[in-house]
């Protein structure tokens, strides 16, 4: 994207492939009439909806709309304006206390900017307890206060409906690869690179770039969609099962070592554990009980990247069974098959395979199965347990 273009656009040049988003939420901005307190943004993984949140937040604090080079929109995006507040849930949920403190939070008057700001992503984890005190706060709004609630669609498992209906609704959708590959560019990527990357995605911006910018991740995503052609037997199963589960905890102990090394050691410090002298004994008493519920948020944030690694796998093989699938149904028909466009275009040889050997049927079977397992991860069941089930039924027919 040329240097005029993004001076241009100021803060929108974040929200990607969302035209219609971004002039909706600039109406909002110059026309009264079209602001109101409460918002919601909904849109699948990767489309944008912290993004756009954030852009508008930036945008309603700078004086002049959003020009991308003010005070108020550099410290708002880089998270530190001291009137716009973001929940960002690192564990399994948003419980009662964090929304209470939110709603405290949201009735001061703004102290620098034009607004008092939350922002909650995932708004989807909170608690019913939580859910309940940010709908309260809805419905009571403090003046110059807008709340942004961010989750994946409107479905009642997703947000209350008594949320929904008090809040305005923006609707994202699945950025195309061409403005995803566009961005990477931008960011300095090999344009070869960076088309694959974006086709390969999924429309997950995020994804995208750590696609275009890891080899790690694009060798985890390429054992994952080797796994479809490799259940062959029992035993295969098995290893798949393994492996899937293996990879998913690598990679949570990568980004929680070094984390939860820091965190306890920063809250062993500020307690005063292990120190001496006058006073730091009962000072420090009740240390073990703060160091304990840091070490549930660590476990509960673990689980997390641990579920949302192996979520990503199974989005993965759902993505390929579709495919395999798509290019079934079309072979019988007689449809020509070379330019439909395919959730895994660099797989198409392991899509048509799999067509041939399990038809559109049997794919359809597969993805019910994979379906099954989210479901089962996000009620407790054990990740190995259910990864064993989902091989076995994702298993190929002698």
């Amino acid at each position: 994207m040329s240097t005029a273009v993004a001076a241009t656009e100021g803060v929108w040049t974040r929200v990607i492939g969302q035209r219609a988003v971004v002039e909706e939420l600039r109406t909002a901005i110059t026309d009264p009439t079209a602001m109101t307190h409460a918002w919601l943004f909904t849109g699948p993984p990767g489309s944008g909806r912290s993004v756009a949140a954030r852009a508008f937040a930036a945008a309603l604090q700078c004086p002049d709309g959003g020009d991308g080079t003010c005070h108020a929109c550099r410290t708002v995006l880089a998270g530190t304006h001291a009137d716009v507040t973001v929940i960002v849930p690192d564990g399994l949920s948003i419980g009662v206390a964090e929304a209470r403190e939110l709603v405290r939070v949201a009735g001061r008057s703004p102290s620098q900017g034009r607004w008092q700001m939350i922002i909650v992503e995932d708004a989807d984890r909170m608690s019913e307890s939580a859910a309940n005190a940010v709908l309260k706060m809805i419905e009571e709004p403090p003046p110059r206060t807008v709340v942004m609630l961010c989750a994946p669609s409107l479905h009642p498992d997703d947000v209350p409906v008594t949320i929904r209906s008090r809040c305005r609704v923006v609707a994202l959708r699945t950025p195309p690869a061409a403005a995803i590959a566009e961005v990477l560019v931008g960011d300095g990527v090999d344009p070869a690179l960076a088309a694959w990357s974006a086709a390969a995605s999924g429309g997950h911006v995020g994804r995208a770039r750590r696609l275009a910018r890891d080899e790690e991740a694009r060798l985890a995503r390429k054992a994952v969609l080797d796994v479809p052609l490799r259940l062959v037997s029992l035993g295969a199963c098995m290893e798949a099962a393994d492996d899937l589960v293996g990879s998913a905890k690598e990679e949570t102990e990568a980004a929680t070592e070094v984390l939860d090394g820091a965190e306890t050691e920063a809250l062993k410090n500020s307690l005063g554990v292990g120190a001496r002298g006058p006073g730091v004994v009962a000072a420090a008493r009740g240390s073990a009980g703060q160091l304990k519920e840091l070490e549930r948020r660590q476990k509960s944030r673990a689980t997390r990247i641990g579920r949302d690694a192996l979520d990503r796998a199974l989005v993965d093989l759902a993505g390929l069974y579709r495919d395999a699938m798509v290019l079934a149904a079309m072979s019988s028909g007689g449809s020509p098959t070379a330019d439909l466009p395919l959730n895994h275009p660099d797989r198409r040889a392991d899509a048509l395979e799999l067509a041939r050997r399990i038809g559109a049927e049997g794919a359809l079977r597969r993805i019910d199965a994979i379906l099954d397992c989210r479901t089962a991860l996000e009620q407790n069941v054990k990740p190995q347990f259910a990864l064993e089930a989902l091989t076995v039924a994702l298993r190929l027919p002698a």
